[in-house]
C-alpha cells in the first residue's frame, strides 16, 4: 500500500511538472486549470497524509513556473507568488472559514478585483521615475522588459506628485493586456498578410511584450492594470484597497471595478454577478480575485511555499461544445508512454477552432466508453488542449465498436507492457524510433539544447532516413546529409548546422535537462549545475552527496545516481562529449553569504523589515527562513511582540538575536558573541 502511494505522488508530480513546463516555459499549455489543480489538490492531500514523502522539490514546495528566454533576468525583490484557486461558492466559503480560524476573529473585510487574463508584471519606480519592468517569471526571477514596458501608454514613465508622497522606490504589480477590439483587428491583419493569427488576447499580449523589437511591441497597444505593490521604501497605507486609492493618485492605472466586501456573500454575490456582466468588456477576464484587506491580518495569514493564504481565485467555468469524434490515433512518447488522441469534427470554443482532444490514457478512455463516432462534450479555457467531460451515448450510431487497446507499439510493433501498479501503457522497446523522435524535440526545444531551425518535421525526415540514432548524432550531420533531405537546400541545411554548432556550449543546466533524467527538470538541473560546478562531478557524485544540496530529495537524488551508473546512458554522454559538446557550468557554490547554511525563525514586529523583507534578506544571505522553531534552528530573530516562538526557543537553548544583531551579521559585523 505504501509503495502504491508513493508510485501515486511521483506520477503527481511528473505530471504537474510536465504542465508547470508547458504553461509557463512553452506557453504551450495541454490541460485546463481545473484539470491542473485536481492533481495538485490531490498531491497536497497525499503529502499532508503521509509527511515522510515530501520532499523538498515536490511542485508543492515551490512557486511554479520558469523564466522565459530571450531577455536580461531580473530577480524580483519581493517573490510574485501564485494564487489558488476555486471555482464555487462553497469552496469560497471555506478559504472564508479558513481565514477566520487562523485570524481567531471576525473583523476582517475583502478587496474584489477582476482577474485580467494577461501576462504579469513588476515595475519598478525609483524617485518617481519608471527604471525597469519584468515578468513574473518563476515568481523569483523575471526577464527584463522594460523596453517594451515602456511603449506602453497606460504605463506612467514618471509617478504624479498626487499627494506629495511619492516613495523613492515603489514596485508596482499588475497585467499587460490586450484590448479584445484591438485583439481582433491585430487578427485581421495578420490574416490578410498571410500570417498565423494568434489564439486569444492573452497569447497575443504575452508574444507582444516579448518581442525584441520594441517599434512592433509599440503599435499592438497594449494596456496595464496595477493591483499590488511589491517592494515599496514606505507604507502606501494600512490595507489593499487605500493603497490601491494611493495608486491611482500617483498616476497608476487600477481597474475600475474593484469592490471592497465586508463579508463573504457579498464576495460571493459579486463573483456570481460577473460571470455574465465579463461579456460587456473590451478585456478577457478568466475570474475573480479575493484578498483579505487589511496588511497585518495577510502577515499572520502568511504563506505556503507558492501561494499567499490571504487571497484566492474564483475561476468561472470554462466553456464547453459538443463535437463528434472521427478518429483515435495512439501517439508515443519519450519515454515510451502510448496516449490516445481523438480527432474531432472541428468546432469553435473559446475563440479557436478545436480539432483534436487527448484521451490521457486507456484506463480513462475505457472509463468513458469512448467509440469512433460518438458525440462528445468537451470543454476548454482559452487556448488549451480541451477536457473530453462526458460521451452522448443516447446518440451513438449503430456498429460503433469499442476502441481495441494496442497489444504492440504502433511505430515498431514491440508488445506493449502496463506499468506496474499505474495507469500507463508502454513501449519497452529503447530502440523505438517513435521514441526516439520524442526525445530528440526535446533534447532539441527551446527549454533544452534551444536547437534553432530543428523542428519537428526534419526529425521525422533525419530518423526515418537513418541518419540520427542517437542525441550524439545530430553533432555528426554534414551538409550532405541535409541537402540530400527534401525541401532542404543548401543555405537551410546550413543554417541547421549552425544552430547545432552553437548548441555544444549551452550551460550544463541545460544539458542536464535535455538528458531526460527521470525526476529532473530545469529548475533542480540549475541547482545541480550551481553546486556540483561540472558535469565530471555530478557524474561521480553518490545518491548521498546529492541528497545533501538543498531541495534534492532522496527519490531525485537516487534516480539521478543510477542514470550514470547505466551503462547505456555513460555511453550516451562519452558519446556526446566525443562530439564536441563541452556543457558550461557556473562556478561552484561555496556557501557565500553571511547567513549560508542557517535556518532562521523570525517572530514579532521589526522596525526597519516587513515579514518578505526579513525572509528576502535572509535567503539573499545565504539562510533558510523557517515559520516554525525546532533543534534545527540556528537562531530566532525576535521583534517586538514575539509570541510563543521564542518561549519556545528559550525552551530548547536556540540563541536569540534582536533586529540590530542581525542587521550587523547582513553587514558582515556580527558582534553578537562578544
Amino acid at each position: 500500500m505504501a509503495g502504491d502511494v508513493e508510485k501515486r505522488i511521483a506520477w503527481l508530480r511528473g505530471e504537474i511538472r510536465k504542465h508547470d513546463h508547458l504553461y509557463y516555459v512553452l506557453s504551450a499549455p495541454q490541460i485546463a486549470d481545473q484539470q491542473y489543480d485536481a492533481l495538485f489538490a490531490e498531491l497536497k492531500q497525499l503529502e499532508a497524509e503521509h509527511p515522510k514523502l515530501v520532499t523538498p522539490d515536490s511542485p508543492t514546495q515551490r512557486v511554479s513556473g520558469q523564466p522565459l528566454e530571450g531577455f536580461a533576468t531580473v530577480r524580483h525583490a519581493v517573490p510574485m507568488l501564485s494564487m489558488d484557486n476555486t471555482y464555487n461558492a462553497d469552496e469560497l466559503k471555506a478559504f472564508d472559514e479558513r481565514v477566520r480560524k487562523q485570524l481567531d476573529t471576525t473583523d476582517y473585510d475583502y478587496v474584489v478585483e477582476l482577474k485580467i487574463d494577461g501576462l504579469a508584471v513588476s515595475l519598478r519606480y525609483e524617485n518617481g521615475v519608471l527604471v525597469s519592468g519584468a515578468t513574473r517569471g518563476d515568481g523569483e526571477v523575471g526577464d527584463d522588459v522594460t523596453s517594451n514596458i515602456r511603449t506602453i501608454k497606460a504605463i506612467p514613465l514618471s509617478l504624479l506628485a498626487g499627494d506629495g508622497r511619492v516613495p523613492a522606490v515603489l514596485e508596482a504589480r499588475g497585467e499587460v493586456y490586450m484590448p479584445t477590439s484591438l485583439f481582433v483587428e491585430l487578427n485581421r491583419a495578420r490574416t490578410e498578410a498571410g500570417e498565423a493569427p494568434f489564439a486569444n488576447p492573452r497569447n497575443a499580449a504575452a508574444g507582444s511584450l516579448k518581442l525584441l523589437d520594441a517599434r512592433i511591441t509599440a503599435s499592438r497597444s497594449l494596456s496595464f492594470f496595477a493591483y499590488a505593490p511589491g517592494d515599496v521604501s514606505e507604507s502606501l497605507g494600512d490595507d489593499h484597497y487605500h493603497t490601491l486609492e494611493h495608486f491611482q493618485a500617483l498616476g497608476l492605472p487600477v481597474n475600475p471595478h474593484i469592490v471592497r466586501a465586508g463579508d463573504i456573500d457579498e464576495v460571493i454575490a459579486t463573483c456570481l454577478s460577473w460571470s455574465q456582466k465579463r461579456l460587456d468588456l473590451d478585456y478577457q477576464i478568466d475570474g475573480m480575485v479575493v484578498k483579505v484587506n487589511r496588511f497585518d491580518q495577510r502577515d499572520i495569514l502568511g504563506a505556503t511555499g507558492r501561494a499567499p493564504r490571504w487571497c484566492i481565485a474564483y475561476k468561472f467555468p470554462a466553456e464547453r461544445a459538443a463535437t463528434v469524434i472521427e478518429s483515435i490515433d495512439v501517439q508515443v512518447g519519450k519515454s515510451g508512454i502510448l496516449t490516445p488522441v481523438a480527432n474531432l469534427v472541428p468546432v469553435q470554443l473559446s475563440g479557436t477552432t478545436v480539432k483534436r482532444a487527448s484521451l490521457h490514457n486507456f484506463d480513462e478512455m475505457q472509463r468513458l466508453n469512448v467509440r469512433i463516432g460518438d458525440t462528445l462534450l468537451i470543454e476548454k479555457a482559452g487556448e488549451i488542449i480541451p477536457k473530453v467531460l462526458e460521451v452522448k451515448r443516447d446518440q451513438r450510431p449503430e456498429g460503433a465498436e469499442p476502441f481495441v487497446v494496442p497489444q504492440t507499439c504502433p511505430v515498431c510493433e514491440s508488445p506493449v507492457v502496463k506499468d506496474e501498479a499505474g495507469v500507463h501503457i508502454r513501449c519497452p522497446n529503447p530502440h523505438c524510433l517513435g521514441q526516439l523522435k520524442e526525445r530528440l524535440r526535446y533534447f532539441a526545444g527551446r527549454g533544452q539544447m534551444d536547437i534553432e531551425r530543428l523542428g519537428t518535421s526534419l526529425i521525422d525526415q533525419l530518423v526515418d532516413n537513418g541518419l540520427v540514432k542517437n542525441f550524439a548524432d545530430l553533432y555528426r550531420l554534414t551538409i550532405e546529409d541535409l541537402t540530400a533531405l527534401e525541401r532542404m537546400g543548401d543555405k537551410s541545411a546550413r543554417n541547421v548546422l549552425d544552430g547545432i554548432e552553437v548548441s555544444k556550449t549551452r550551460p550544463l543546466w541545460r544539458f542536464l535537462t535535455a538528458l531526460g533524467i527521470r525526476h529532473v527538470g530545469s529548475q533542480s538541473a540549475q541547482i545541480l549545475s550551481a553546486h556540483l560546478g561540472s558535469l565530471e562531478a555530478l557524474r561521480a557524485a553518490e545518491p548521498e552527496e546529492l541528497e545533501a544540496i538543498d531541495q534534492i530529495g532522496p527519490v531525485m537524488a537516487e534516480s539521478i545516481a543510477a542514470y550514470f551508473r547505466n551503462p547505456r546512458y555513460q555511453v550516451l554522454v562519452d558519446d556526446l562529449l566525443a562530439v564536441g559538446v563541452r556543457p558550461q557550468a557556473e562556478a561552484r557554490r561555496q556557501g557565500g553569504g553571511t547567513l549560508a547554511g542557517k535556518t532562521i525563525v523570525v517572530t514579532g514586529s521589526l522596525e526597519h523589515f516587513t515579514r518578505q523583507q526579513v525572509q528576502q534578506a535572509i535567503k539573499t544571505a545565504g539562510g533558510k527562513a523557517s515559520s516554525s522553531v525546532s533543534k534545527k534552528t540556528d537562531f530566532v530573530l525576535a521583534g517586538e511582540d514575539p509570541g510563543s516562538k521564542l518561549d519556545r526557543a528559550r525552551q530548547l537553548g536556540i540563541k536569540v538575536i534582536n533586529e540590530q544583531q542581525f542587521e550587523e551579521i547582513l553587514s558582515g559585523e556580527d558582534r553578537s558573541g562578544d
